[in-house]
């Protein structure tokens, strides 16, 4: 079965001055968020950007990949931290995600454990929606 998941934002103002606030429409399990140019390009000051909200779903997905594969080769994880890093180059847009993973997977070893997030980080939906631009790799066992 199809699902959509629904989020909204409400700009004012121009790109450089303006600011937004992003609402979790289908879950409502984060409050809103504000948004803005200078929290994209400069430091966030408690506000987020499109590419945090790209991490947050790559690093979310590629665990759940990750962990869907392993047990399915019999080898299920304890357990998996997975961070996303999206560079953002303002006038060329979004132009990587490096994606970091260590894990805890009683008898794996740390070639199989690469091997498996290598695959994980290609068969994950986010990444495979993600293709335009480069995704990096580190992965290593706890």
């Amino acid at each position: 079965m199809a699902t959509t998941r629904s989020a909204h934002t409400v700009w004012e103002g121009s790109l450089i001055e303006g600011n937004g606030v992003v609402t979790f429409d289908s879950s409502g399990a984060i409050d809103e968020q504000p948004v803005t140019w200078a929290a994209r390009t400069q430091e966030a000051n408690g506000k987020t950007s499109p590419e945090e909200l790209i991490a947050a779903a790559h690093s979310s997905c590629f665990s759940m990949a990750f962990s869907h594969a392993l047990a399915g080769a019999g080898t299920p994880p304890t357990k998996l931290v997975t961070s996303a890093d999206v560079t953002f180059q303002p006038g060329e847009g979004i132009t990587g995600v490096h994606l970091t993973v260590e894990g805890t997977v009683p008898g794996l070893d740390n070639d199989a454990f690469v091997a498996a997030a290598e695959e994980a980080k290609v068969n994950c939906p986010v990444s495979q929606a993600l293709k335009a631009v480069p995704i990096t790799l580190s992965a290593k066992l706890a």
